[in-house]
């Protein structure tokens, strides 16, 4: 599974939404309703999905699924 199939299934999870629903822009907080908890719980499934430490920088650059998406693909 490619890295950004791993992150794609991590959002879905978090959300509760259907993979096919997640769209890249779609904002984390407003429109999957990602709350803090939430947030600290994707970033814990993230790193464990993709093998990384994702730093506090980094994290807070994660606003949309794009950015997950994006993220994924660029730690492979």
């Amino acid at each position: 599974m490619d890295l950004r199939a791993a992150a794609s299934k991590v959002l879905a999870r978090a959300s509760g939404r259907s993979e096919g629903d997640l769209r890249p822009e779609l904002d984390l907080v407003a429109d999957l309703g990602i709350d803090s908890p939430k947030q600290l719980e994707l970033l814990i499934e993230l790193e464990e999905a993709l093998n990384v430490e994702i730093s506090d920088e980094d994290a807070a650059a994660l606003e949309t699924v794009g950015d997950v998406l994006d993220y994924a693909a660029g730690v492979g």
